[in-house]
């Protein structure tokens, strides 16, 4: 997809409503540090537009960006960083499950996952409650270029077990320093709203 237009036009925090969009949304989730602002700007195409936190840990929004007038990227809080006050993970946790449960146009949820290291407590506690709300999450192994090409299989095998991860599940490996799997993610974007008839809310996510 060309990108032609990105705004990011909705910024959500703990006692916002959620927006009336109308367009299918795809929202990325991940850890502190595991590179989702690098993620979504090299599917924007842009540099820094999708901004990281000077402090892990610190982004308590959910930010909805506006792709061409067809699609959102929803950028969800950063998990998993240890100085966060358990008060303020709670609610970044019932902000982010409302968000799940509640978004009608919500077709896709990808979780960002670190391809150097076995998942940790907390991606496998996000992969299992993305699946509980009724999503099949789509993994991205990011960092792909921190590591030699011959251990991208057992890795790849190490972040499928660990999550638990059903034999058909999708795992994309990527680099935001070589782009490699960027393609494939838009790909997999596209297919889903080419299935999506303009107007129609999703009831399971699915």
């Amino acid at each position: 997809m060309i990108i032609k237009t990105v705004n990011l036009e909705t910024v959500i925090g703990v006692t916002s409503k959620l927006p009336e969009n109308h367009l299918p949304e795809f929202a990325f989730s991940g850890k502190s540090n595991v590179g989702k602002s690098s993620l979504i700007n090299a599917l924007m195409n842009r540099k820094a537009y999708a901004r990281t936190s000077s402090q892990p840990g610190k982004t308590q929004t959910i930010n909805f960006y506006n792709i061409n007038d067809a699609l959102y990227y929803v950028d969800l809080p950063g998990y998993g960083y240890a100085k966060v006050a358990l008060a303020a993970k709670e609610k970044w946790g019932k902000m982010i499950e409302r968000y799940l449960r509640q978004s009608p146009m919500l077709k896709m949820v990808f979780l960002l996952v670190d391809i150097r290291h076995e998942p940790s407590a907390n991606d496998k506690s996000m992969y299992d409650w993305i699946v509980y709300n009724g999503y099949h999450p789509v993994i991205i192994a990011t960092k792909l270029d921190k590591i030699n090409r011959s251990q991208i299989q057992k890795q790849v095998k190490l972040l499928r077990q660990g999550l638990g991860m059903d034999k058909d599940g999708i795992l994309i490996p990527f680099s935001a320093e070589t782009k490699q799997g960027r393609e494939e993610i838009w790909d997999l974007i596209e297919r889903v709203m080419a299935e999506t008839v303009p107007g129609e809310e999703s009831a399971d996510g699915e």
